[in-house]
């Protein structure tokens, strides 16, 4: 492969700019060689060309299968947990929005659902709808794939994001889990021909590889306009919100297998004064006999659900809380429309 030009990504004040598939990369150290040509242009630490001026805000919808990383992803782009990550496919629920606002630019990131195939509950059905609904909002799509794992369910996002019309970046995750990085050449290039790719990015998002890269990307294809959030501002969901969903994080990973897809988290006091958040949730389960899965031998699972709950909020809020936790069931709340209603409102 002719080798026409090469350039650090790790250095911001100058980079590559990358147009096609075609090029070769190194994710540990990362440098990019591309057979289309390359030219180095000065930018700011948002990644604007420096006689650009005008500031850039959009939305970009993170898609893809179950379990590729997208919420690991969100929360490396905004900087903080603001998205459940629990290692088990369809965690996600609802469409999570994360803002990342830089000095010209503010990118505003919604972590749908992994859509999948078979969606045989009202839930299922209801997180489809949500995950395929978000493309038609949104000003560009980032489409998350597992490295050298591309399976049915890719294709079937993929006519998804096609029928939206809408500028599609590949990114490719875990890059970081191949000892050899050569391995993503022939990927890159089938991939290439798959679609029209505005550009197709390797990351590590639980390392967070290349995500300046990919950020230089995404503000380049955002439309000129003023910012629609306030500055500091880090997810149009409230507090109340993200404190339900750590809490479910924690009963999805302290269950494992035994019954992640059961839960759901409403909070039912959220009480802040200057020092202390009094918080009182309750855990819903679908049958009688969760519950005593839930709390464990003497509450023992319950509290611990409890300890790592506590201190992730307390991450999150900065502040020290009180938290109460409540197991409760609620029959086939899976195919309740009433429950899921609130789902699509984004209340619980």
């Amino acid at each position: 492969m002719p080798r026409s030009g090469l350039i650090s990504l790790a250095v911001l004040a100058s980079v590559t700019v990358l147009q096609q598939a075609n090029f070769q990369s190194r994710i540990a150290g990362f440098s990019v060689v591309s057979n289309h040509g390359v030219s180095s242009i000065g930018y700011y630490d948002d990644g604007l060309v420096m006689s650009d001026r005008y500031r850039r805000c959009g939305y970009v919808a993170i898609v893809g299968k179950p379990n590729v990383g997208k919420s690991t992803l969100l929360n490396r782009l905004v900087g903080t947990k603001i998205s459940l990550v629990a290692g088990k496919p369809q965690s996600t629920r609802h469409n999570i929005t994360g803002i990342c606002t830089q000095t010209l630019s503010q990118m505003v990131f919604v972590d749908t659902p992994g859509i999948h195939f078979g969606a045989k509950s009202l839930l299922n059905q209801v997180l489809n709808k949500s995950a395929v609904a978000a493309l038609d909002n949104v000003d560009l799509v980032l489409f998350v794939v597992d490295k050298m794992s591309w399976r049915a369910q890719d294709d079937y996002v993929l006519e998804l994001i096609k029928a939206a019309a809408k500028p599609c970046l590949l990114c490719i995750n875990k890059a970081d889990e191949l000892k050899d990085k050569q391995l993503l050449l022939p990927l890159i290039a089938a991939l290439s021909q798959k679609a029209e790719f505005v550009a197709i990015v390797p990351i590590s998002a639980r390392t967070g590889d290349n995500l300046e890269a990919l950020k230089l990307e995404i503000i380049k294809r955002l439309p000129k306009a003023d910012f629609l959030f306030d500055e500091e501002q880090i997810s149009s969901r409230s507090e109340q919100f993200i404190v339900a969903e750590l809490i479910r994080e924690q009963l999805v990973r302290i269950t494992e297998d035994e019954l992640p897809y059961s839960i759901y988290v409403e909070l039912e006091r959220y009480a802040e004064d200057t020092k202390l958040v009094n918080i009182s949730a309750t855990v819903w389960v679908e049958k009688k006999s969760q519950r005593a899965i839930v709390i464990g031998k003497q509450g023992t699972r319950l509290k611990q659900v409890g300890v790592r709950a506590r201190k992730s909020i307390e991450r999150f809020l900065g502040k020290r809380i009180y938290l109460s936790l409540w197991v409760k069931h609620k029959a086939n709340w899976q195919d309740n429309p009433e429950i899921l209603s609130k789902f699509d409102s984004g209340y619980i």
